[in-house]
């Protein structure tokens, strides 16, 4: 399994898949065909071209390769057999003549693949299931994230450092943040009256109010364009750092123990991207936000005093009551659903580590069965349900819209 350095990556919003994974492709061709090429042809297939423009892959992609002109193809109805997210980089001498090509895909959480396999850091633990971490906390009596900090080597708690204050950081812009966002459905960013109504609350509805806030916070930065943190993805990044700082806030925890439960989080959504995926065009919404329940709930379980069966538990509950869910963004845009499905998962996690934390901790079905039944359940989707923009929500919007 990889390191946790190739889940939670800080970088500009809105689409981890749709703009850091292509920004960081174009880099790598630029690096190396730099002394040869005058200009670049990209091809973009499938979902890339299919919600690339709402998605702003094209701008990601023409800034990474500037100075140098860049002209764009859009190529929804190919796909690459690697994955629905693929791109065709060409680098052109100043006669036109190609000098050099590549097919990359980007898989999810700004990670890339081709056909020499997923180009990032070699594999960092020593598991890749549920059951068998389990079993060496059982044996051991340890928490899992002491498994991160055993296997990720020097640096990583400042590592997870720099992490959390990326998300504090989202959060407080979006949170001072008004105004309409980007992208021409008029939305109105929502965070700031949401968190100052919160604090005009008691009770159940102040704790959900802040929850929501927070989570809207992120989101919109994101759909802005904004710095945000992959958790798993930029879609779905609002849900784990909504849940972190609400138990900072109302419990009074210490940064230490959010690293902790940070570290947590990672490795149950490295699971996921290692067993399955977090690629909204490869198994729809429930890669991405339903993995960013499950690691906010095993994380918001560890913190409130769980075991490690217990935040097991609670990430299966997250990932399992997400399963099927579609991602059709309307236009394109990581707004409508993907915003508020960020603040409802958000109040969700914290739900599941509740629920579970007055259990035993012993269930009968297991976050591994979760995680392989998300995959198959994204495999047999159609490709209109899967960040395509072509059914759904995205598809019945502007079928009302043309019809008024």
């Amino acid at each position: 399994m990889k390191s946790l350095r190739e889940l939670y990556r800080i970088g500009p919003g809105p689409s981890s898949s749709h703009t850091m994974g292509p920004s960081r492709a174009a880099g790598i061709f630029r690096d190396r065909t730099r002394s040869r090429a005058a200009s670049y042809r990209v091809t973009l297939l499938g979902s890339l071209a299919a919600t690339g423009k709402g998605h702003m892959t094209d701008r990601a992609i023409e800034s990474a390769l500037a100075p140098a002109p860049c002209e764009l193809v859009w190529a929804p109805g190919q796909e690459l057999p690697l994955h629905p997210n693929g791109m065709m980089f060409e680098a052109l001498d100043a006669s036109g003549s190609i000098v050099d090509t590549w097919k990359v895909c980007s898989i999810g959480g700004g990670a890339l693949a081709d056909d020499a396999g997923i180009q990032d850091t070699p594999e960092a633990y020593p598991f890749d299931t549920m059951a068998g971490l389990l079993a060496r906390c059982d044996e051991e009596g340890t928490a899992l994230w002491n498994y991160a900090e055993q296997c990720e080597g020097p640096g990583f708690r400042d590592f997870l450092r720099e992490v959390l204050g990326a998300m504090k950081s989202a959060i407080d812009r979006g949170l001072d943040a008004e105004g309409v966002l980007p992208g021409g459905l008029n939305l109105p960013r929502k965070a700031s009256s949401y968190y100052t109504r919160s604090l005009q609350m008691k009770g159940y509805l102040e704790k959900t109010g802040m929850i929501f806030a927070y989570a809207l916070a992120v989101s919109e930065e994101n759909a802005a364009g904004g710095t945000v943190v992959t958790a798993p993805t930029c879609g779905s990044a609002g849900v784990l750092p909504a849940v972190l700082f609400f138990m900072k806030s109302f419990y009074g925890l210490g940064d230490e123990k959010l690293l902790r439960g940070l570290a947590t989080a990672g490795i149950i959504g490295n699971f996921v991207k290692s067993n399955a995926s977090v690629s909204g065009a490869e198994v729809g919404c429930q890669g991405e936000v339903g993995t960013a329940c499950a690691m906010a709930a095993g994380a918001a379980a560890q913190l409130m005093g769980g075991t490690p069966h217990q935040v097991e538990y609670a990430a299966e509950m997250g990932l399992e009551h997400h399963l099927g869910l579609t991602c059709d963004p309307i236009r394109g845009l990581v707004q409508i659903p993907c915003i508020e499905r960020n603040a409802i998962a958000a109040v969700r996690a914290m739900d599941c580590a509740s629920y579970v934390l007055l259990s035993d901790g012993r269930h009968l079905v297991s976050f591994d069965e979760v995680v392989r039944t998300m995959a198959q359940t994204g495999r047999d989707m159609k490709s209109s349900y899967r960040e395509t923009s072509q059914g759904g929500l995205a598809y019945f919007h502007e079928a009302q819209g043309l019809e008024k």
